[in-house]
């Protein structure tokens, strides 16, 4: 009877962790877990903290794992980051689905190749866990520099920040850019959001087919270039055509919002976790707004629920659809009761007048007539530098300041060109039994 019992508690225990699709991974096995499904070729070259994503891939490929329509895919590793956008760029204009994993100076290696793959608008992922870059010395540390680095490629560019996330923002990326012909960068913070294991809700490959559209595989697949149908690509133009074709890109680009929030009510159907391209958390009536993407979200998060149980009223804007910038959408998602909003980069463009989430946030808020709200900008968490909540509550300290210091940083004590905000340590989000 023992035994049929423990049997039993066995039997009971596998098929709940079937029917939960619980899987324990961290955010690169994640990416590459969907990358791998809808990926024919990947083309790799490891660097720190995205090597996993590429190793994953490879160990699977000589594991004879099928992708999701069912064949081996095939990876390749290459001599450099540039030989290996260049080898993508190749694959993608004969019409294989094809990804890559990189991040920091490796991605920067791929920009040349980017913007060709952007301006033909041919569909592919780059998974990247975020990196700092190196400036005055070398950080494998994660912040946002390189992404940031490649805004004006062409690629939309859509956030994760956390490791479900990953999971989850990595499906919309390959469901979005077949369908939109859009090419898109899926970024992550490196190693704090890579290199965390958690448990999570997964998709198998056989839910992730049924989200995909064969329609738009074959849409791809008929613009591949061939010698039974030859066309001409990649010519040179003078400036009699050039400028007009740039702008021929327009219609795609405004469209990429709608599909991947197209793309997220899908998932949502499946996996009842919703998501928005800009989603807002905290009180309706809220006063005072943080905006922010990646990991540090979840620190802003747990820090404005605790605010506001104390009878607060502030909120926070997780950006999740970086590039296209909706404006429209962004300012849709404010509470109309909004005074003051504070924008946190994890990056630094020195020289700029301002970072530039904050400056997209600028911009939002002047064209779409939100223009009574004061917006203030700054700096934290670069090279991994921690961010917690005693550092998110001195950012809401500074916005209730009569005049607000912008352009600060939070995080580091700047004696030299004093931008800092005084932290308060005393400050925590736990509860005292």
């Amino acid at each position: 009877m023992k035994k049929f019992f423990h049997f039993l508690a066995v039997f009971l225990q596998d098929a709940y962790t079937v029917c939960m699709k619980k899987m324990i991974m961290d955010g690169n096995a994640a990416a590459s877990y969907v990358s791998y499904a809808f990926t024919e070729l990947a083309v790799i070259y490891p660097i720190t903290p995205s090597s996993p994503m590429a190793e994953l891939a490879d160990e699977w490929q000589a594991a004879e794992k099928k992708n999701l329509f069912g064949f081996v895919p095939r990876v390749v590793q290459m001599q450099s980051e540039s030989g290996a956008a260049g080898a993508l760029h190749g694959a993608l204009t004969c019409g294989t689905l094809a990804t890559t994993y990189t991040c920091s100076q490796g991605l920067l290696l791929m920009q040349p190749n980017m913007f060709k793959i952007a301006g033909e608008l041919l569909p592919t992922v780059f998974h990247v866990s975020a990196r700092a870059i190196s400036t005055h010395a070398l950080s494998i540390f994660g912040d946002h520099q390189d992404v940031m680095a490649c805004r004006q490629t062409g690629f939309a560019m859509l956030a994760s920040s956390s490791v479900q996330e990953c999971m989850d923002m990595a499906i919309v990326a390959h469901l979005s850019t077949l369908a939109s012909s859009v090419p898109f960068l899926h970024f992550f913070d490196g190693f704090r959001t890579s290199h965390e294991t958690a448990t999570i809700d997964g998709l198998t490959y056989e839910e992730m087919q049924g989200l995909l559209s064969y329609e738009d595989v074959e849409k791809f697949r008929a613009r591949a270039l061939t010698p039974n149908a030859p066309i001409a690509r990649g010519t040179t133009q003078n400036g009699d055509v050039y400028f007009q074709n740039r702008e021929r890109a327009n219609e795609y680009y405004l469209a990429v919002p709608a599909i991947v929030q197209k793309m997220m009510d899908q998932l949502a159907e499946l996996t009842k976790r919703r998501y928005r391209v800009f989603d807002y958390y905290g009180a309706e009536d809220a006063e005072e707004v943080l905006v922010l993407m990646g990991s540090g979200a979840n620190t802003a998060e747990e820090t404005v629920e605790t605010l506001n149980a104390d009878g607060e009223r502030v909120g926070l804007v997780k950006v999740r659809l970086y590039r296209p910038f909706d404006g429209k959408a962004f300012c849709q998602c404010i509470p109309k009761t909004c005074r003051k909003i504070a924008v946190l980069d994890r990056t630094k463009e020195a020289g700029s007048i301002g970072e530039p989430l904050y400056l997209d946030v600028c911009a939002a808020l002047q064209e779409f007539d939100r223009k009574e709200i004061q917006t203030v900008g700054g700096r934290y968490g670069l090279g991994s530098k921690e961010f917690t909540p005693a550092m998110c509550y001195a950012v809401f300290e500074n916005l209730r300041a009569p005049m607000p210091k912008n352009h600060f940083t939070v995080g580091i004590e700047d004696d030299i060109t004093h931008t800092s905000l005084k932290v308060d340590s005393t400050f925590t989000i736990t509860q005292d039994c």
